[in-house]
């Protein structure tokens, strides 16, 4: 599920494209991945302007394919952000092409010190997202020393906005931690750690994250958890999926088993903060669920 992009193809996007103008009042803000833009949105207000790149919920965030649109809002971007871990392989490729000495880059990987074999859904664990609030505050109040007092006004209120989502996961882990559940792939797997649950089928879920054929015995284990229900609740990414990922999904619902669909695309409409809190009360309200 990793799409291929050349460093050919990202100069042939460069080169045709002619630089145009920015607004000079506003910090011009480029995000891979739209919960990246929506902080940067977030804690910016006004004085940025935020283009982000995967915004579509419905599309398979590892089928994206960039296009002269992209590589027009990098070369414009004083200011990108994207997840980096080869999820956003493409971003990287694209920056090697158009080198700006005066643009500044953050990657999520990097602020908070992941590994390459780490799970790249890093944005499923919120104190992350902290780290990369504070990063994108502090490259703003850099940027646009002007507007330091309202960039550090906004870091306070986003901060103080994210202690509803920790309140809800303290709340949760004390009813549910230590309840095994499992995932068709481990999109949900940062949080499902804050929470305490027991995480079962990693094996299986790297496989479908990874495109690659799961293991016959992976695929037996997980089966046999869902058909002798020794898990709670399935975890199955709504947003990209694959024949053996919606087998899954069925034998879960044969076994009433709840299936709580998760997403690596931020809902429109929706802010960072209230697009975890209605999946943690989509998982609340599943294992809350008398068992038949």
């Amino acid at each position: 599920m990793r799409q291929t992009f050349s460093l050919l193809s990202a100069l042939a996007l460069l080169l045709a494209l002619a630089c145009a103008p920015a607004r000079a009042q506003e910090l011009q803000v480029v995000a891979a991945e739209n919960f990246y833009g929506d902080l940067a949105q977030q804690l910016g207000g006004p004085q940025v302007r935020v283009a982000s790149i995967l915004v579509n919920p419905e599309q398979d965030p590892h089928l994206f394919e960039a296009s002269v649109s992209t590589a027009r809002l990098l070369k414009q971007a004083q200011l990108v952000v994207y997840n980096g871990l080869h999820y956003d392989p493409w971003m990287e490729k694209l920056l090697k092409a158009a080198q700006s000495p005066q643009r500044k880059v953050l990657i999520a990987a990097d602020l908070v010190q992941a590994r390459s074999t780490d799970n790249p859904h890093l944005w499923y664990q919120p104190a992350y997202m902290v780290s990369v609030a504070k990063a994108l505050s502090q490259q703003f109040q850099t940027l646009d020393p002007a507007h330091s007092a309202a960039y550090a006004s906004r870091l306070d209120a986003f901060l103080q906005s994210m202690t509803a989502l920790s309140s809800r996961i303290s709340t949760m882990k004390s009813k549910y931690a230590g309840l095994p559940v499992t995932a068709t792939e481990p999109v949900f797997g940062y949080m499902a750690e804050a929470l305490g649950l027991q995480m079962r089928n990693a094996g299986f879920q790297l496989s479908i994250m990874n495109d690659t054929e799961p293991r016959v015995s992976d695929v037996i284990q997980l089966e046999q958890d869902l058909r002798t229900r020794s898990v709670r609740v399935l975890f199955f990414n709504s947003q990209a999926s694959n024949r053996a990922a919606r087998k899954i999904q069925k034998l879960a619902l044969a076994a009433h088993i709840p299936v709580v669909g998760v997403t690596e695309t931020l809902p429109a409409g929706k802010h960072y903060q209230d697009w975890m809190l209605d999946q943690l009360a989509a998982l609340d309200a599943g294992l809350a669920k008398d068992r038949p």
